[in-house]
């Protein structure tokens, strides 16, 4: 067995355990059945916490790398190969790039945590919504009226773009939620978020062009954009949003741009309404065209939520993306992208050949939802008890990490907790995970340097009787 681990001059100790274990998996220097150093051991040869190890053999048994055999130790699964192996050849330079993005993927912390994290009963995950509040009873009867037989229909496909009801009642909530006006044939129905980018990217954009993020922003969207063969521009964001001035010099030749401009992700702050403008006027200048990310949409919990950019919109340059994952479920995997009318009939074939809009069932239960006002019913409940929530979360960490911390509490359903520059995020999130807490590491957000040392702690799951137990535990961690 080959292996060797330096940790010298690093930060996130864990991290780099979990990753040099998983190149020398990949290389073939760790081989299928070789047994790997008892935590104990390795940790004594490294000279750190036995925990840092640990956390790392448990985000490599949870992806497949290892297994653990009881009284006989941890080893490298049999049913995981070598990259060496696997290919049986030299991989191409497109096979290189797909294999940057899946490590990068693998290494941030806040996409890649182990089952248990996402399973625990209570932990501060953000981007999770709190199943409790899903109307249960309202769904199974909207959908068992879908599901009769007079409703299911001839035997035949439904439209590829996605059934008509929903793409109008989808029409109709976001004119009066969102300022979004159009018809619903400018709508198409999709399985969530990344499939509406990912039919944009193929739309309107070839390998090789360059689209224009947010630094710090969600990850998935730049590998995604990165696996296509587009090239990414980090820009940087600030109180007012995305620095549009700053984006224009350093992503001049941009053909896209990501935004999202109603509550920013991760940091909250909504975009300004000269950034809006000035984004805008830069899209019609370059013949270039705006993703407008709405991950949110009206789930605002201070107040009532900005219109979209979208409604600002007179050029055609907007494409706006929503999904029904936080303010209904994730579980629906429903989404949906309204494009500049000229591009309807473009996304629509596109979307027969590549992935249809999910069942008809579901999807007419979704429009009866929002038809008969259910979904504006949940949605009000929803914000005021995450409000309430997270209320008390701020008084407890206010209370108690006034010394280590310094929040700031305009985070969409998140709360960021600012750390000490000497602090290392990813760190304290790795420890946090075996004590069923998952803050997720504001760093992993950034594309670029300097990153910000920082905790996203998710409002939407607290329960109020453990979260002082569990605030502690977090602020020892960051102490």
């Amino acid at each position: 067995m080959a292996l060797h681990v330096s940790l010298v001059g690093r930060k996130d100790l864990s991290g780099e355990v979990y990753r040099q274990l998983r190149a020398a998996i990949h290389e073939g220097r760790l081989r299928p059945g070789d047994r790997v150093p008892p935590s104990r051991e390795l940790a004594g040869s490294l000279d750190v916490a036995r925990m840092t190890v640990t956390v790392a053999y448990e985000r490599l048994a949870g992806e497949g790398y290892l297994t653990a055999r009881v009284g006989s130790g941890t080893f490298v699964s049999a049913k995981f190969p070598p990259l060496a192996v696997r290919t049986g050849r030299r991989a191409t330079t497109g096979g290189l790039r797909h294999r940057r993005i899946w490590d990068e993927l693998n290494a941030a912390p806040a996409l890649s945590q182990p089952t248990f994290a996402r399973t625990a009963r209570f932990d501060f995950r953000s981007g999770a919504v709190d199943a409790s509040l899903f109307p249960s009873e309202t769904w199974r009867r909207l959908l068992r009226q879908q599901l009769r037989p007079e409703t299911i229909g001839a035997g035949t496909y439904g439209p590829p773009a996605g059934d008509a009801s929903l793409r109008a009642a989808i029409s109709r909530q976001l004119a009066l939620s969102r300022g979004v006006q159009g018809s619903f044939e400018d709508v198409t129905v999709t399985n969530g978020t990344q499939q509406a980018l990912d039919l944009t990217a193929r739309a309107l954009l070839e390998p090789g062009d360059r689209v224009a993020v947010e630094s710090p922003g969600y990850a998935p969207v730049r590998l995604l954009f990165a696996s296509l063969g587009l090239r990414i521009e980090g820009v940087p964001v600030d109180a007012e949003g995305l620095n549009v001035s700053t984006g224009v010099q350093t992503a001049a030749e941009a053909s896209l741009a990501v935004v999202t401009p109603g509550q920013q992700a991760p940091l909250g702050m909504t975009m300004s309404l000269p950034r809006r403008l000035a984004l805008l006027a830069w899209a019609r200048r370059s013949d270039a065209w705006i993703i407008e990310d709405d991950y949110l949409s009206e789930l605002q919990l201070n107040g009532r939520a900005a219109p979209a950019l979208a409604s600002l919109d007179h050029g055609g340059r907007v494409l706006h993306i929503g999904s029904f994952s936080k303010t209904i479920s994730p579980a629906l995997r429903l989404g949906f992208i309204v494009v500049p009318p000229e591009l309807s009939r473009r996304f629509g074939e596109l979307a027969a050949c590549m992935a249809p809009a999910p069942a008809a069932a579901m999807q007419r239960a979704v429009a009866e939802l929002l038809r008969q006002g259910h979904y504006i019913r949940h949605l009000r409940r929803m914000k005021r008890l995450y409000a309430a929530r997270r209320e008390i979360l701020l008084r407890y960490l206010g209370e108690m990490a006034s010394d280590s911390i310094r929040v700031q509490a305009t985070a969409g359903l998140a709360v960021v907790a600012l750390l000490p520059e000497f602090a290392s995020d990813v760190d304290i999130a790795s420890r946090a995970l075996p004590f069923g807490l998952a803050p997720a590491p504001l760093s992993s957000w950034y594309m670029q340097s300097p990153r910000q040392q920082g905790l996203l702690l998710g409002v939407t799951n607290l329960n109020e009787r453990r979260l002082p137990a569990e605030c502690r535990r977090l602020v020892e961690l960051t102490r």
